[in-house]
C-alpha cells in the first residue's frame, strides 16, 4: 500500500486506476480500505466508468490475488442460462445439458466473482445467490449434494442501487448484504481534470501496440476534450485515442483525427431519420430502430435501451435473436 501511496503522489495512478481528482482520490481510499477484507463490495456507475476495472484492483490488492478473477454480465446472458452460468449445472439437469459443468463460483474457488448488472439477475437466482453470500454453500442446477466454496463477491450496477430496489429488481435483503462496502464511481464529466493523465495513459499504451510514437495531442484536441459530454465515459475516451492514435501521421494527434462527432466545429443538431417504405415489417422496423440508436450512442447499449425506453437485458435479448435472422440491408444501416 505504501507503494501505492507513492505512485499516486508521484504518477497520479493507483495501480491500474488513473486520475488524481479528489473524486478519484476517494474511491482509492475505500479500495485501500476494502481491499484487505472478504467483505462484499457494490461499485454503482454509468457504463464505461470502469466498474469491472475497481473490481480487478481489489482483487489484486487482496489476499485472493494469486487465485481466479472471474467477472460476468447478468444482462449479456438470457435468463434461462444466468442460474447455470453462476451455479454450473449436472448432466441431465436441463435440455440441453449434455455434460456436468461448473459454475462462476467453482471457476472462482478462494478467488473473486465479479457480477456485473446485478438489477438483472431474476429474483429466483438472487435468492439462491444470498443464500451463497450468506452461508457459502451452493448447488449446482440438477444436483444432489451442496457444496461450500470461499468466494468473496463484487457485484455491481449502472443504477442507483436504491432504485432498482424500490422498483422490485434487487432483492433488499441481497442489496444489504452486498452493500458492505459501497463504491460510486463519477462519470468522466465529473472528474475533467484527469483527461490529461488519462490521454496520457492511452497514448502509451496503444503506442506500443501499434509500434507508433504520438507525443501527445494539440491544444485544440485537450479542448475539445474538455469540452466533450462523455457519455461512454473513460470507455469512449480510450477509444478515441486508439483511433487516433492509429491515424495520426505526427507527433501529435489533431482535431482531424477525432470522430466527426467530436471536431472542433459544433455538430449540426438534428435527429437521424428511419425510412420505412411501405410494406416494411414490424419486426424490420424495430431492427432499424435498434441498430441506429447503437450506432448514434456509439454502441453504448446502456444508453441505447434507455433512448429505446427497454431495460438493458431486453436488448440484449432482441439482439440475440436479431443475430439469429438474416439481415437483408446491414450495407445500408451503418451495421
Amino acid at each position: 500500500m505504501k507503494a501505492l501511496r507513492r505512485q499516486l503522489r508521484e504518477h497520479g495512478t493507483f495501480g491500474p486506476m488513473i486520475g488524481n481528482s479528489p473524486e478519484m482520490r476517494k474511491i482509492y481510499q475505500v479500495v485501500e480500505q476494502a481491499a484487505p477484507t472478504s467483505a462484499s463490495v457494490l461499485i454503482t456507475g454509468e457504463s464505461g466508468t470502469g466498474k469491472e476495472l475497481v473490481a480487478q484492483t481489489i482483487h489484486q490488492l487482496s489476499p485472493r490475488a494469486t487465485f481466479p478473477f472471474v467477472a460476468i454480465n447478468c444482462a449479456a446472458i438470457p435468463e434461462t442460462l444466468l442460474e447455470s452460468e453462476i451455479f454450473g449445472h449436472e448432466k441431465g439437469a436441463f435440455t440441453g445439458a449434455a455434460d456436468r459443468r461448473q459454475g462462476c463460483f467453482e471457476l472462482a474457488g478462494r478467488g473473486t466473482l465479479f457480477l456485473d448488472e446485478i438489477g438483472e439477475m431474476t429474483p429466483t437466482t438472487q435468492v439462491k445467490l444470498l443464500r451463497v453470500v450468506q452461508e457459502r454453500r451452493f448447488r449446482r442446477l440438477g444436483g444432489p449434494n451442496e457444496q461450500s466454496v470461499d468466494v468473496r463477491v463484487i457485484a455491481a450496477t449502472n443504477v442507483d442501487p436504491l432504485e432498482v430496489v424500490q422498483k422490485g429488481k434487487l432483492r433488499e435483503d441481497l442489496y444489504y448484504r452486498l452493500n458492505v462496502f459501497a463504491l460510486t464511481l463519477p462519470p468522466l464529466r465529473e472528474r475533467r481534470e484527469d483527461l490529461p493523465l488519462l490521454v496520457q495513459a492511452f497514448l502509451n499504451e496503444f503506442n506500443q501496440r501499434n509500434q507508433k510514437s504520438i507525443a501527445g495531442v494539440e491544444q485544440q484536441v485537450m479542448k475539445i476534450f474538455e469540452q466533450y459530454g462523455w457519455p461512454g465515459n473513460v470507455r469512449e475516451l480510450r477509444n478515441v485515442i486508439e483511433r487516433a492514435t492509429i491515424l495520426a501521421d505526427g507527433p501529435l494527434i489533431e482535431s482531424r483525427h477525432l470522430p466527426p462527432m467530436m471536431g472542433d466545429e459544433p455538430p449540426v443538431q438534428h435527429q437521424p431519420q428511419v425510412a420505412l417504405a411501405p410494406g416494411t415489417t414490424v419486426e424490420e422496423a424495430e431492427r432499424r430502430l435498434i441498430m441506429m440508436t447503437l450506432a448514434h450512442t456509439r454502441d453504448n447499449k446502456t444508453r441505447a435501451a434507455e433512448i429505446l425506453g427497454i431495460s438493458l437485458k431486453m436488448l440484449h435479448n432482441k439482439l440475440n435473436k436479431l443475430r439469429l435472422r438474416p439481415r437483408r440491408d446491414d450495407a445500408t444501416q451503418g451495421n
